[in-house]
Formats: structure tokens, sequence, C-alpha cells
């Protein structure tokens, strides 16, 4: 059991994870740090915090676990005021969706307890921000990543991985530079896939009529373009060079289908789709 918790950022990703390990009689005390006091308030009314302190620094001291939920550019910053007062064999985590960049960032401001940092990423979550967003069963049977490193302790990686099992999730272990890759691919490029679509859309001349007879396949796929545009420009910029050879590379699969189009060559449309829908179909059981 964790017998203080500190969440610098109560948002979807904290909440959730505080309620989940509250639910599970895992978690003593939850004290939360944030920019928003009314954010903050709300989460002390819906029971998800216990407490929240106006500074990181009071926020982390004498917790057992600090669970950094921020943007991925506050993530250094964070670090950075919160080593200050940590308590020893304290063990920080954190849910950034890149983590090349929040290793980077560690390492370079904990110091001596960088070992005691380990790496997280939970797949999960919503559209929606902020404390009201939060809900206990958000990670049930859904995958949480951890990417230790050769020098992370041992006990901090088991300490994360037993609060994310008891919030219901799935672990599993990435190397770093695999973890980002693969986030690039399945996470990454489809928010940026929606972002565009339907910032293209909004800037035709019948947009309004667009949007009015948008059918289930268009606001299914255009769900995660209401994502938080902060956090998503900070994994642009910190996972960007895997990023960008993706957008390269799905915009040759756009160029294709155009001149298959161009060309009437529905051999080549039906042999696209029917590639794409066999992949889709096989996999679908696995996500």
């Amino acid at each position: 059991m964790i017998e203080r918790l500190a969440i610098i950022g109560v948002g979807l990703i904290g909440s959730s994870l505080s309620l989940a390990l509250k639910q599970a009689g895992a978690v003593g005390e939850v004290v939360g740090y944030g920019r928003n006091r009314r954010n903050l308030e709300k989460g002390i009314q819906l029971g998800v915090i216990d407490r929240f302190e106006a500074s990181i620094v009071e926020c982390v001291a004498d917790a057992d676990v600090i669970l950094v939920a921020v943007p991925l550019g506050a993530m250094q910053p964070v670090f950075a005021e919160l080593k200050s007062n940590i308590k020893q064999d304290a063990v920080i985590t954190d849910v950034g969706s890149a983590k090349g960049s929040v290793v980077a960032a560690a390492e370079a401001e904990l110091g001596d307890d960088f070992p005691r940092f380990v790496p997280g990423h939970p797949i999960a979550g919503t559209e929606q921000s902020g404390v009201e967003a939060g809900f206990a069963s958000l990670y049930q049977n859904r995958r949480v990543i951890l990417t230790p490193l050769q020098q992370t302790a041992a006990d901090a990686v088991e300490i994360v991985d037993q609060m994310w099992q008891r919030s219901g999730a799935i672990l599993e272990y990435l190397s770093v530079e695999h973890h980002d890759k693969v986030l690039a691919a399945t996470s990454h490029l489809p928010h940026m896939l929606a972002y565009a679509l339907v910032h293209h859309l909004s800037h035709l001349n019948d947009h309004d009529e667009i949007f009015r007879y948008a059918a289930g396949g268009f606001r299914d796929f255009t769900r995660i373009a209401s994502s938080d545009p902060v956090m998503w420009r900070d994994v642009c910029l910190s996972n960007g060079d895997a990023l960008v050879v993706l957008i390269q590379q799905y915009q040759r699969e756009l160029d294709r289908i155009a001149a298959a189009i161009r060309d009437n060559n529905a051999d080549e449309l039906l042999k696209l789709f029917g590639r794409a829908k066999t992949e889709r179909d096989s996999l679908i059981g696995n996500c």
C-alpha cells in the first residue's frame, strides 16, 4: 500500500489513478498540486485528493510515490522544483506519452535521485481533461508501459508496477526508444490526422454544412481532435523525429490513393482497401 501519493497535475490521468487506488484500498493519503485552484477544490469534493498544496515542494513532502502528470513541456521545471524536497527512497514516476524527452529531463534535474525515477505511460484516456473527467475504471484491462533504464532501482520499478496493477492495468515493458517509435505510429500519428482533417475542413467555404451532415464515422475518427492542444503540441515537439518520418510515409500512401483515383485504377484501389481491411480485422482482437 502507498501511504502517501503526491500527484503533480490533477487531471484525467492522475485523478483516475487516485480513484482506482482508493477503490482498491491501495493508497492512504493523496495530495495534489496544480495551477488551477478551482480544479483542486473540485478534486477534494469528488474525493480524488484528500488535500492540496500551494507549491510542488510542499506537495511532495513525505510522499512515498510522486506522480508527475503534466504536459511534456512542463516536465523539466517540475523535476527541478520537486527534487529539493524528496524524502529518502521516495519513488518518482510519470505518465508522459513520449519517454525520450522525459528521461532526459529527469536525468538532467534529479541528480542522485534519478535511479528512483520510473518512466511510465498508461495507454488509456479520453478526449476530456480536468479532475472531473477522471473515473476509477479507466485503467481496467488497459496497458501501461514502463520503460526503466539500466540504472533504475529494481524496488522502485516494483512499486510502480504494483501501483498500476492495483488500478486494474496490464503492465508491459519496453525500451525508451522502442516505446517512442511504437507510440508515434499508434497514437501520435492518428492524433495528427484527426487534427489535420478537422483543421482542413474548417477552412472550406461550406464547412458549416460539412459538419452539419457529418456521420458517425466522421465523429468517431475526429473525436481525438478534441484532445488538449497543449499536450499534443508538446508530444509533437518531444517525439518529432519519429513522428515526421511517419507523416511523410503516410503522405506517400495518400498520394498513392490519389493517383489510383485520378487514373481510374479500380484494381489498385481494391487491392489497397482489401489489404487494409484484412490487416485491421486480424488485429482488432488485440486492441
